[in-house]
């Protein structure tokens, strides 16, 4: 129960739609499944509906839905106090980095969706539409949350963004029935945290979490996985980049930090990139376990050299970035 608070409460707005916190916990979900159930075959799509299987999907969903909004309700909206519902705009807040990781998170739970409910052996098409659409029944939850708060309010923006994220995941499985277009994240640390790290993070497991200076989301997709393109095998991927820096503050960098200490004046400036990528969901390992694995991790993005853009330093190279 400590850990469970403490978790809890380390949550902030800057960080509580953080696409990697949403990702970390789903992918420890299907590792956890990996290593509990030992028969061959376990987590191949079933030919027919398995009754226990989809049960279980269902009830670990709801058990798992109705726990996080009561942990977010009594260990942070209700001790930051409650009030009629607002909206927020906030659609300038972090060069809009958090819109696009609403949006990556929305699909990155979608597909686990689908994944969960074709092992069940639901039908094809209600896995898709269920499956897709479970992100966004959650995420559009905790922005009802929001808006009932007295420190936030309901942003049309993130909903906009959760809603592209589970179209995206959707609308491919119901064209292609698999994903020929992934959004993956990457992250790497920066200084920028140590100039505010009540917002940005102490820790490095917190500033993974919080630092958007150090996240960068990308459009993965392999020409292979189209027909009549025999010229890339299907796991090797072309990758688009998008992150953003100097960033110290959502919508403007303050001048001091929490502790009364100056900050740096910083640019605050967009990057896009473009890179090579591998897609790990279409390898196929012998061990189950192995695949699980590369299911469950298959949104990381693989370091890569990239050409990188932005307005301050124009085009350069970067031989290894992650």
């Amino acid at each position: 129960m400590w850990c469970y608070r403490k978790f809890f409460l380390s949550l902030r707005k800057g960080a509580l739609m953080s696409f990697p916190r949403y990702f970390f916990l789903a992918a420890a979900f299907l590792v956890f499944e990996s290593v509990s159930f030992s028969q061959p075959g376990f987590f191949v799509p079933g030919d027919s509906l398995d009754k226990r299987r989809k049960n279980a999907v269902y009830i670990g969903y709801t058990a798992g839905v109705s726990a996080s909004y009561a942990g977010l309700y009594h260990l942070w909206y209700k001790k930051n106090g409650l009030s009629g519902f607002s909206v927020l705009n906030d659609n300038s807040h972090w060069l809009q980095m958090d819109k696009v990781g609403h949006a990556a998170t929305a699909y990155q739970m979608g597909g686990y969706g689908i994944t969960m409910l074709r092992w069940a052996g639901v039908d094809e098409r209600a896995a898709i539409w269920q499956g897709g659409l479970s992100g966004l029944l959650f995420l559009t939850g905790i922005e009802i949350f929001d808006g009932f708060s007295n420190d936030y309010g309901f942003s049309w923006g993130d909903q906009a963004a959760n809603v592209f994220g589970s179209v995206f995941v959707t609308g491919q499985e119901l064209l292609w029935r698999e994903q020929r277009l992934r959004l993956k994240f990457s992250y790497h640390p920066t200084k920028y945290a140590r100039h505010r790290p009540e917002l940005l993070g102490r820790s490095p497991v917190e500033t993974w979490l919080k630092d958007y200076n150090g996240q960068t989301y990308w459009l993965s997709f392999s020409p292979g996985s189209f027909k009549g393109n025999s010229l890339f095998p299907e796991w090797l991927c072309l990758s688009l980049g998008y992150s953003a820096s100097g960033m110290t503050g959502s919508y403007r960098n303050p001048s001091f930090n929490g502790a009364g200490k100056p900050i740096p004046e910083f640019a605050r400036y967009r990057q896009y990139f473009f890179s090579l990528d591998v897609d790990l969901t279409r390898l196929e390992p012998r061990s189950g376990v192995l695949r699980t694995l590369f299911s469950a991790f298959g949104f990381v993005k693989i370091p890569f050299p990239s050409l990188e853009y932005n307005s301050m330093k124009g085009v350069r190279l970067r031989p290894l970035y992650f």
